[in-house]
């Protein structure tokens, strides 16, 4: 290897350890990172951050705005109050939660839409993520297995070909209609939460 493909893995694993050893803020972690490959002449000046105004960039910072504005306002605790009993116990809820994000991920491109009603671009685990986090919280348990069952869900993304870019690749090739995958994309995700359930209560105890 060349001298900045050594200065490239020596950054990465520098910010690696960082973010493991979790000592400072994961986005300081990695603008620091930035700032070593600028300053070893790796990225110019000029391009340093390019990256930044990728629309994905823009649209996961308003969503995680967005969803602490729902947390402040209170929101967030009407909306579970009515999307889950306060009688449900850790299965129903680990189930109804990451069945809500496997419906949503369909809709909008990876991780989708509606938000439980609040349309959103994108992200949609993100918008969730207060909402199961009250919801621990309300049963008095961990939010880990919650906030797993969020994130198989929210990776479900086979009920339209608009759910992911690779069920937008393949209609054209394969012949698809809008329709066809919710015929397989529904089973799918109803065996991947059914599976989901038992693992996640096995390796995350509420």
């Amino acid at each position: 290897m060349n001298a900045q493909q050594w200065i490239v893995f020596s950054v990465l694993l520098a910010t690696l350890v960082m973010f493991i050893w979790n000592r400072w803020r994961h986005d300081m972690v990695a603008a620091g990172a930035l700032l070593a490959c600028v300053l070893a002449g790796l990225v110019s000046y000029s391009n340093a951050f390019d990256g930044f105004s990728h629309p994905a960039v823009i649209t996961v910072a308003c969503v995680l705005v967005l969803s602490k504005g729902l947390q402040n306002s209170g929101v967030v605790d009407v909306l579970v109050r009515h999307v889950i009993p306060a009688s449900a116990g850790p299965m129903l809820t680990i189930a109804a939660l990451a069945g809500i994000a496997a419906a949503l991920s369909g809709f909008i491109n990876n991780v989708g839409a509606l938000a439980l009603l609040m349309p959103v671009a994108m992200q949609a685990a993100a918008v969730m993520c207060p909402i199961t986090i009250s919801t621990a919280r309300q049963l008095g348990v961990s939010a880990d297995p919650f906030l797993m069952a969020v994130a198989v869900g929210a990776s479900c993304a086979f009920l339209t070909p608009i759910g992911h870019q690779s069920n937008t690749l393949v209609m054209a090739p394969g012949g698809y209609r809008f329709g066809d995958y919710w015929r397989m994309g529904l089973p799918l995700s109803i065996l991947a939460v059914a599976a989901a359930v038992p693992l996640i209560l096995w390796f995350w105890p509420p």
